[in-house]
């Protein structure tokens, strides 16, 4: 066990006789939502878990200690704090660790601590990609490189439509990362369950996903997958009204010189204001969804010895 690192006793337990355990990322909580609907979803979250059969493990960095599994304190204490808590990456946890300070985990930096407590199975809402426009420039997500060196899979809902989707699948074939697509053909694109972009690879069940990745990883190849799982349709935004309000949001970032790690919290408040909302309840519910594949995906896992 890594020295920086602790386990909540629920988390450590399910670890040491083999339960299936689920990692849950934190800057959804600090970054990606308002206070208090985002410690209530990231509670609802740790509880769907739970209901589906696994064990949840929300992973943040407090008082500069790795964190597999909170408690409802520290996550309110996220929550409430908002943007005043760093937003950790790769690049940033070795500072946020040796200053004592508090960050809340990206899809990186939660794929990192997840690999160094043993959990395989971590659920998102969705993962970071090629920014549009990165030809000029070069923005493109640390998720995507994590994905390439760490092993840990990924369930989300896709790659969030605020970026440069196709790009994004290009860098990933490039980087030698499955792109699983469960009961779909299209890659899905966060707000809707379609792209336009063909699935390479569509599995229908979480059996046949946890076979995949034991595979995997058993010959040896590095890294980790996609696991991209549509928004149920009833909770889809129209496709014409979120790419309005992406185009917009876009717009207005380019204006403001908002740049870096600061530019999707930018583009999915505006999104949200845009919207009068409508995204911040597709969002929640697609994050739900993610959940229960995930512990179902971690379920079978397991089954696999």
């Amino acid at each position: 066990m890594n020295a920086y690192l602790d386990l909540s006793d629920e988390v450590a337990e399910a670890l040491a006789r083999g339960a299936p355990v689920v990692a849950l990322e934190s800057t959804i909580i600090s970054h990606g939502m308002p206070y208090p609907r985002n410690a209530e979803t990231a509670i609802a979250v740790e509880a769907e878990v739970r209901a589906a059969g696994a064990i949840p493990a929300t992973i943040a960095i407090i008082g500069g200690r790795l964190k597999a599994g909170l408690n409802a304190d520290q996550i309110g204490l996220l929550g409430e704090r908002g943007h005043d808590v760093a937003k950790v990456s790769r690049r940033d946890i070795a500072r946020i660790v040796a200053s004592g300070a508090d960050g809340a985990t990206t899809v990186s930096a939660t794929m990192i601590i997840a690999e160094l407590a043993g959990i395989r199975i971590f659920a998102t809402g969705g993962i970071g990609g090629v920014h549009r426009g990165a030809e000029s420039s070069m923005d493109v997500s640390a998720d995507l490189d994590e994905l390439a060196r760490t092993g840990v899979a990924v369930v989300c809902a896709g790659a969030k439509s605020i970026l440069d989707i196709a790009k994004t699948l290009e860098y990933l074939e490039t980087k030698g990362v499955p792109v699983v697509v469960y009961r779909g053909d299209e890659f899905p694109a966060f707000y809707t369950s379609r792209s336009g972009l063909r699935a390479e690879l569509r599995m229908d069940s979480a059996a046949a996903i946890a076979a995949m990745l034991k595979a995997k990883w058993d010959l040896g190849l590095s890294g980790g997958a996609v696991i991209a799982n549509p928004i149920p349709v009833e909770y889809e935004m129209p496709v014409d009204v979120i790419n309005a309000a992406i185009d917009q949001a876009l717009v207005e970032a380019t204006a403001a010189g908002v740049r870096g790690k600061d530019v999707t919290p930018f583009l999915l408040a505006r999104v949200k204001d845009l919207t009068g909302g409508d995204s911040l309840e597709s969002n929640i519910a697609l994050v739900m969804n993610n959940a229960r594949l995930a512990a179902q995906i971690a379920i079978e896992y397991g089954r696999l010895g």
